[in-house]
């Protein structure tokens, strides 16, 4: 199982657009991920209802999981996403 921690940069948090953003490219991966705020229970990192379900802000602790044969590589890609200003985009 992989797994990354990541804080949120997005100015406004994962909001409708920058959550579209994300879960269309963990969709693209193609792998099962997790998705969750410190503390709080997993969801589907592909689900837009899940995701914006989190009310996730900026500079919150996210952890994203996955059991995946690439996970390594998809979770660090979106790490990635999740480390630059979506809003921006």
């Amino acid at each position: 199982m992989a797994e990354r921690t990541v804080e949120m940069a997005s100015t406004h948090g994962l909001h409708a657009r920058p959550a579209t953003i994300f879960t269309q490219a963990v969709a693209k991966a193609g792998v099962p991920v997790q998705i969750s705020k410190a503390g709080g229970k997993p969801v589907n990192a592909a689900s837009i209802l899940g995701v914006i379900s989190l009310g996730i802000e900026k500079g919150d602790s996210l952890t994203l999981v996955s059991e995946a044969d690439s996970a390594d590589t998809v979770l660090d890609e979106l790490v990635a996403l999740l480390s630059s200003n979506l809003d921006a985009e």
